[in-house]
């Protein structure tokens, strides 16, 4: 009968696809030997402005700074209270002065920080409105999405943006996060002014583990690695663990050095289906799972136009695609298996493998639960 395979583990290869979080690992520790709090009295004012709508800028400073904030009355003025490591407190302290300077105008920033938790990326002042977004919303909307802290420093004033000046723009947060937004303003820019980002960079891979390897597609190859919505991007990123972005016509792979081969393999494998199926050797890949499918079920498990693949692939962050290879069912020599290959972290491959095997036994019944018991996992992930 069809089955679930599952991918061989050899010894140590079992953290070689985590995928790292955005925010880092910098949740408070109170039993750390430098865990303390500071206490700062700011004016209402203040206090409103770093609190934001709902409270969400603040906490935004305590997620990128990894502290904890507590904002509390005291007659005329608010008590901002933060706990955390002498780092957290420093980094908490640096961003909530950005942020009260703001309330003003001007953001002075350091640029040979001591943190290294700072990346400036130049944008030419005809894009800042374009990179704000409306009331600020795109930019929002990149900090939450990696995690990040962003100001424009040292604005200019309308003369300078009109003469085609360049205004900083500021990104607190960790290396990822930073990576991550910085590629999003980049293509931002690019979008803006074609050419301008793109006109001097070259293919090439990066020699160092942390990194970014640029590869040039063409324009037809590019709106399909990108896909509607952006979902095609979004779901090679997911499975690989790598950042994805297009700047112009170059696609941005950044991350570790196995999560940038993985992008890039991905990538490859995806362009390859519009040839035909893909032949891929399973056998010692850590990052798949391939599910035997009834012939009969493909059309089924794949929906029109790809709609059902799709969406599971949406849902949980997997690269899935039939292999070129095809056997016989064991138990029934009359059907033809099709091999379903799922790519990407263990979890969501688990997730996706279970909604194809859901899928086939609605289809035929007991396809997969024939002869099958209740089970409860004695191992810490099953």
């Amino acid at each position: 009968s069809p089955r679930a395979e599952r991918p061989a583990s050899p010894t140590g290869s079992a953290s070689s696809f985590d995928i790292l979080s955005v925010r880092g690992n910098n949740q408070p520790t109170e039993d750390a030997e430098d865990y303390g709090t500071e206490r700062l009295f700011v004016s209402d004012g203040d206090a409103a402005f770093i609190l934001g709508k709902g409270g969400r800028t603040k906490e935004k400073i305590g997620r990128v700074s990894g502290a904890k904030l507590d904002m509390s009355e005291r007659g005329t003025e608010s008590l901002l209270e933060i706990s955390g490591t002498e780092l957290q407190r420093r980094k908490t302290l640096k961003y909530v002065k950005c942020v009260m300077a703001q309330r003003l105008g001007a953001v002075h920033v350091q640029e040979n920080d001591e943190d290294e938790d700072l990346t400036i990326v130049e944008v030419p002042s005809e894009c800042v409105g374009f990179v704000t977004g409306k009331q600020g919303n795109f930019l929002r909307t990149m900090e939450d999405e990696w995690g990040v802290i962003m100001f424009f420093a040292e604005f200019k004033d309308k003369a300078d943006r009109h003469a085609g000046g360049i205004e900083k723009l500021a990104m607190f947060g960790p290396k990822r996060g930073r990576c991550g937004a910085e590629l999003k303003v980049l293509s931002a820019i690019e979008q803006k002014i074609p050419g301008y980002i793109t006109k001097d960079l070259k293919e090439g891979d990066c020699d160092e583990d942390w990194g970014v390897d640029r590869k040039f597609l063409k324009d037809d190859e590019v709106s399909y690695a990108l896909g509607k919505r952006g979902m095609t991007r979004k779901k090679l990123a997911k499975a690989s663990g790598c950042i994805v972005e297009y700047v112009g016509n170059m696609v941005h792979l950044a991350g570790n050095r196995r999560q940038r081969k993985r992008g890039s393999t991905y990538l490859g494998w995806l362009f390859e289906q519009l040839r035909g199926p893909v032949h891929v050797d399973t056998s010692e890949r850590v990052d798949v799972s391939v599910v035997d499918v009834p012939s009969s079920c493909v059309g089924y498990v794949t929906g029109q136009r790809r709609e059902t693949l799709g969406k599971m692939e949406e849902e949980w962050g997997v690269l899935m695609f039939f292999l070129d290879s095809y056997k016989e069912d064991p138990d029934r020599h009359s059907r033809v298996l099709e091999r379903l290959a799922i790519f990407g972290p263990k979890r969501a491959r688990r997730g996706a493998e279970l909604k194809v095997m859901s899928a086939v036994e609605a289809k035929e019944e007991g396809c997969f639960t024939h002869g099958v018991k209740e089970h409860t996992s004695r191992s810490a992930w099953g």
